[in-house]
């Protein structure tokens, strides 16, 4: 009986150590090169957070399900629900992406390192003084042909339905029309949903496993996830809006939040084409 209550601790203590190693092992085969792109300016800097992406999707489990097509134009904003800090692994193992991301992650431990080592946008919401500048850098990484991922819902939620989206944080996207070649800006809605676990349907009640609300302490969190492993995740990626000089930022973020629900709600019912 002993035995077999410890059997269960054992594995899950290896395993998370395997996943540890194997994390560490990636970062010091990536981290050089990814380093010296970044000090020469050299493209391929945006590549480089793919790899180690994928790498820790599989390390930790995760399986990603992608249904649509990533938007070929440019300037291109990604427009995505928010449910964990799983969130990033899953979209930058799917395209070379920077986030947009609060001002405090910065001096998170590892994923503070993690953030600003991809280019991370980290903006301060509540200094409005500030709201202006903040929008022209991330207008201005748009023009330069990133493709900046905005959680607009300025938080992070259960998983099982989306909050309120913000429109002033689609200010970036209006404020980067002038410098599009077309005169166009478009935001691609995008939802992520953690749909299976162990190649279970997840259900309603047991999608908390997945997500990350804010006031639960990420080590347990962490703890949890390493633990459980094989979790399946469905990312749609939708209709793209378009912004563009004369464009109601309220009224196209309005869609966007229509499009990003309607999506969420398909993902959850199991309702995505296969």
């Amino acid at each position: 009986m002993l035995a077999n209550e410890r059997g269960p601790g054992i594995v899950s203590r290896v395993r998370i150590v395997g996943v540890f190693i194997g994390i560490s092992l990636v970062t010091l085969v990536l981290l050089p090169p990814h380093l010296l792109c970044l000090a020469l300016n050299i493209p391929l800097w945006r590549r480089i957070p793919r790899l180690w992406h994928r790498a820790a999707c599989a390390l930790l489990g995760i399986r990603v399900r992608i249904h649509g097509r990533v938007e070929k134009s440019r300037p291109l904003m990604i427009a995505s629900n928010h449910i964990s800090w799983k969130d990033i692994l899953v979209l930058g193992s799917i395209m070379d992406v920077v986030f947009i991301a609060k001002a405090e992650v910065r001096d998170w431990p590892v994923f503070g390192t993690l953030a600003r080592l991809q280019r991370s946008i980290f903006v301060k919401r509540e200094e409005t003084r500030k709201v202006g500048k903040q929008a022209n850098e991330i207008a201005a990484r748009l023009a330069g042909g990133e493709v900046v991922v905005l959680f607009p819902e300025g938080t992070t939620s259960d998983g099982n339905r989306l909050m309120d989206i913000k429109s002033s944080l689609f200010g970036a996207a209006a404020s980067a029309v002038p410098y599009s070649p077309n005169g166009h800006v478009y935001v691609q809605p995008v939802t992520i949903a953690y749909t299976g676990v162990h190649g279970m349907p997840m259900g309603r009640f047991h999608r908390p496993i997945a997500a990350w609300p804010g006031d639960i302490e990420l080590v347990p969190h962490l703890g949890g996830i390493l633990k459980t492993g094989a979790i399946e995740v469905d990312v749609s990626f939708g209709e793209t809006v378009t912004f563009d000089a004369e464009s109601n930022r309220k009224r196209q973020s309005a869609l966007i939040q229509d499009r990003i629900r309607k999506m969420l709600e398909d993902s959850l019912r199991g309702r995505l084409p296969h």
